[in-house]
């Protein structure tokens, strides 16, 4: 006749287990379990509820959710049992991914130079006077900024007897001519052009000797 076992039928409540010790049952509760052996034993959790408002029931044990929820660069804090990320100071992004360092804003510089860049326009030229900018046109520069533009830029552009030369209306003429010609300068407009014309004359100066009025005159005779 087999001599009963104080763990058979085992006297403890569910999730718990039997052993024998000096000729008596004793229960203790499964590993992770809790709770009185004799009447049954639970995890520690099972619904987030179970657990402190900062942890969460994870796998039937109340935890920390924190770890590996956060990117890069993010702070985590548990609110309600659930993990709430936000970048760290002077970073942004999405906290759950990566947060990247804000850009640094330049510090607010001196009054600077007001030509700097020049308010001028072209062809001319900016200088400060009591701090403020103040225009004017190049030399050989006409207008007024920011119109500045040169003298001409073809002669249709100059008077008459004048022709733009290097943006500029000037006489042609000088040192055009060869010796003892005589120079004029003359502006065409035709109907589809504008020519501009320089025409040297010869100067023939006819001074007749005594010698030769004499022999002219014994050759008419």
């Amino acid at each position: 006749m087999e001599r009963p076992t104080p763990c058979i039928p085992s006297p403890c409540g569910a999730n718990a287990i039997c052993k024998e010790q000096n000729g008596a049952g004793s229960c203790t509760c499964l590993q992770d379990y809790l709770g009185n052996p004799y009447e049954g034993c639970r995890p520690e959790c099972v619904l987030n509820t179970d657990c402190a408002s900062n942890r969460a029931c994870i796998r039937n044990k109340c935890q920390n959710p924190c770890p590996g929820t956060c990117g890069q660069n993010a702070d985590c804090q548990v609110v309600n049992h659930l993990p709430s990320c936000t970048c760290i100071p002077e970073y942004t992004g999405d906290p759950f991914r990566y947060c990247n360092l804000l850009p640094r804003e330049p510090p607010p510089s001196e009054p600077g130079d007001p030509c700097i860049p020049s308010p001028c326009g072209p062809n001319s030229q900016c200088r400060q006077v009591n701090g403020q900018a103040v225009c004017s046109c190049l030399p050989t520069y006409i207008g007024s900024p920011p119109g500045c533009r040169p003298e001409c830029v073809v002669s249709s552009e100059c008077l008459q007897n004048r022709a733009c030369v290097n943006q500029k209306c000037i006489d042609p003429c000088p040192g055009t001519c060869g010796l003892n010609a005589r120079c004029e300068h003359h502006n065409l407009r035709l109907p589809h052009q504008y020519m501009s014309i320089l025409v040297c004359h010869l100067h023939v100066e006819q001074t007749l000797s005594a010698e030769i009025l004499e022999a002219l005159h014994h050759a008419l005779v």
